[in-house]
């Protein structure tokens, strides 16, 4: 054990990977917590490998908000290499109590692992079919960001929810810094921030547990400072700068949010983050390059995230070339990780009205990987089973019979 605690040390202090992070623990904490049998977690090690890779090589990393497995696999197959999970969408259809909530982290906790789960069953389905194929063409694989709200609690529900998103195979985690009672959408008011320590508390334990589970996960910090007005205590002397004087009936301290605030915390959140998000109220690169360069002035090359939200009114702030070129324009201020969080929830709406409203002259079909647990059945049977589902399947025909034979047929 004294061999693995000091390779780990090392690890910490030489790779490039944890340049400029802070840990205020040691490995010897590490191990001692890990128990005595390692467990490997492929998806969320490779995935959090690739993440990293791609963020520090590509211009920028596109992601749009999935809630199903199919989602994701459109998305990668249509040439995304990343997929972000929001806990927006997963509490307004895809938590575990059944119910359709407003973003306030009222669904359960395990509620966005268990989506994590189920997307990367679907991603994994999908390479099994092309390796069945013979064909390599498409890394199924896309690392997931996913969404751990404001860590549903305090400092051991961050600990926890991180070591159940990465036994569900994700690349990445974000934390925000708000009050985890009183959580909003990032674009709703009456926002309530915890004080800067104790947020940093939360990202502390949530690097413990991807250091104890062995995972190099990229956590991701999000600050809801700018638009907050509200601060549950005036205990860290770091935020006095921002209290505006008074309390209100619940006793949170007000306080002057904005940029400034937003800044700040970015700053003190940085030595134990891979990634910094501060979110906005809408498309302003103004404000994003104030931010990054505030940032980058203490802690040069700091990988920054950007919501380019739907939520955004962008043909009210933005004209048609000014949208065209604002994801470049942010790349190049060092907002690496990019995403639209509900697009997902948004496509599924529309995609369903437009088909409920045509069903009548559209129809439909449906494909879900028939082919692939027909060779399971051929490989169990050594090649004599008779009850394949492909075989002699109109599927089979719809998809691949040419379109003029299609027409000949329907003449």
């Amino acid at each position: 054990m004294r061999g693995e605690t000091a390779e780990l040390e090392q690890d910490w202090r030489s790779s490039e990977r944890w340049a400029g992070i802070v840990r205020p623990y040691g490995a010897a904490d590490v191990d001692r917590l890990r128990g005595s049998i390692g467990i490997r977690h492929t998806l969320a090690e490779l995935g959090a490998e690739r993440l990293w890779e791609l963020l520090r090589t590509e211009d920028y990393v596109q992601a749009l908000g999935a809630l199903t497995g199919n989602q994701a696999i459109q998305q990668v197959r249509a040439g995304l290499r990343a997929i972000y999970l929001s806990g927006w969408q997963v509490a307004a259809d895809g938590n575990d109590a059944g119910q359709m909530y407003p973003d306030l982290s009222l669904y359960p906790a395990d509620s966005v692992p268990n989506v994590v789960r189920r997307i990367n069953n679907a991603l994994r389905r999908e390479d099994e079919k092309q390796h069945m194929a013979g064909k390599e063409d498409i890394h199924w694989f896309a690392p997931i960001v996913a969404d751990a709200e404001a860590g549903f609690g305090g400092s051991l529900h961050a600990f926890e929810i991180t070591k159940a998103m990465i036994e569900a195979g994700a690349a990445g985690v974000h934390f925000e810094d708000q009050l985890a009672a009183a959580k909003k959408c990032g674009h709703l008011g009456g926002k309530v921030v915890v004080p800067t320590g104790e947020f940093i508390q939360k990202l502390v334990a949530a690097r413990l547990a991807s250091d104890v589970m062995g995972v190099p996960t990229v956590l991701v910090a999000r600050t809801d400072a700018n638009s907050a007005r509200l601060l549950t205590s005036d205990a860290d002397p770091r935020d006095h700068a921002f209290l505006s004087g008074g309390r209100t009936a619940e006793g949170y301290f007000r306080m002057d949010g904005g940029l400034a605030a937003a800044i700040a915390r970015g700053l003190a959140y940085a030595p134990y983050a891979d990634m910094l998000w501060c979110e906005t109220s809408g498309p302003d690169l103004d404000e994003a390059r104030a931010f990054a360069e505030a940032i980058h002035a203490q802690f040069p090359g700091k990988i920054l995230a950007y919501n380019c939200s739907s939520s955004f009114n962008w043909r009210k702030k933005l004209g048609s070339a000014a949208i065209a070129r604002f994801q470049t324009e942010l790349a190049n201020l060092g907002f690496k990780f990019q995403f639209v969080t509900l697009a997902g929830f948004h496509t599924l709406n529309l995609s369903m009205f437009q088909l409920a409203r045509t069903y009548k002259s559209m129809g439909m079909t449906a494909y879900a990987g028939t082919e692939y647990f027909d060779e399971v059945s051929q490989v169990i049977s050594a090649g004599t089973s008779s009850t394949l589902s492909m075989e002699g399947s109109t599927e089979r025909d719809q998809l691949t019979e040419p379109p003029q034979v299609r027409r000949s047929a329907s003449s």
